[in-house]
């Protein structure tokens, strides 16, 4: 029986979230495994892996909002941003109040302008910056717009704070703990990640490493995966006829009434005993809708 589903995930500290695909990938028995969005190795939490057939919706899982708890250090700034890199300048946190903060973090909220860390896995040429890192090179980054729409204080023990962030796809909490250090003039750098959420997916329902090799070595992963639609829930359903199934499955555009169909260009659709068959995106020029991702 093939394994078509995904897993809400609770990634631990240390490992890598390659290494936690890998780990679905050999208890499963299933080639196709994916996760949706990196957490680095020093950072715990919300770690979606899609299997089978839901490897192909991962990319409306990565850019889903996804909300983290930072804890932020103030004073000192290594080179990875984190508390994992080397100490790069230490400076005098003593006379920043949370009243500051406070006054600072909305300047951070809404579409901004961030720039990615050198210690990341973007690409240049082909070479992660991680390495290129790591051998000395540092490369000039471009700032890229990254959406923030929210971000509360949890806690206040200086030198270190603890904050909420509600964020959008491509935005990297080390380099949002540098920025606010920076602009404080004290310099900080991110001390702990957690990803709290991830799409419809939190810490409440996630599973650890051993319950997942647990639930798979039982038989049990059924009770455990959640539908490949479960995370298309934004998109308008449709049902449609054999006749037009038939069309969808021979990659044929097809008129179909969807409510809001310019709202997200997309819709789901299912047959008439409601199996989830297709992801189809809408052609403005034709007014039709075309087959985009079919699953049957």
């Amino acid at each position: 029986m093939s394994v078509d589903g995904i897993i809400n995930a609770i990634k631990p500290h240390g490992m890598s979230s390659f290494a936690m695909v890998s780990l679905v990938r050999r208890v499963s028995g299933e080639r196709r495994v994916g996760h949706a969005g990196t957490l680095d190795k020093p950072a715990t939490g919300v770690l979606p892996i899609c299997i089978g057939k839901a490897t192909r919706v991962v990319e409306f899982l990565t850019a889903g909002r996804k909300v983290y708890r930072a804890k932020v250090k103030l004073g000192i700034v290594t080179d990875t941003y984190d508390g994992e890199g080397s100490i790069i300048e230490e400076r005098d946190w003593s006379s920043i109040d949370k009243n500051q903060l406070e006054r600072l973090l909305p300047s951070f909220i809404g579409t901004i302008k961030q720039v990615p860390p050198m210690y990341s896995a973007l690409k240049r040429d082909g070479k992660p910056l991680h390495r290129l890192a790591r051998a000395g090179v540092e490369i000039e980054r471009k700032p890229r717009d990254i959406d923030i729409y929210s971000i509360d204080i949890l806690d206040w023990q200086p030198p270190y704070f603890t904050i909420d962030v509600e964020c959008g796809k491509g935005t990297y909490i080390r380099s949002l703990a540098y920025d606010i250090g920076q602009t404080l003039g004290c310099g900080a750098h991110l001390a702990n990640l957690i990803r709290t959420r991830n799409g419809i997916f939190d810490m409440a329902g996630g599973l650890t490493v051993d319950q997942i090799e647990e639930v798979f070595s039982t038989g049990n992963w059924q009770d455990v995966l959640h539908p490949l639609d479960s995370v298309l829930g934004h998109m308008s359903p449709a049902t449609v006829d054999s006749d037009t199934q038939k069309n969808i499955k021979n990659g044929i555009s097809i008129e179909l009434e969807v409510e809001n169909p310019l709202d997200d260009q997309w819709c789901r659709v299912y047959s008439e005993d409601g199996r989830f068959i297709a992801l189809l995106k809408y052609d403005q020029s034709e007014g039709k809708w075309h087959p985009s991702k079919v699953f049957i």
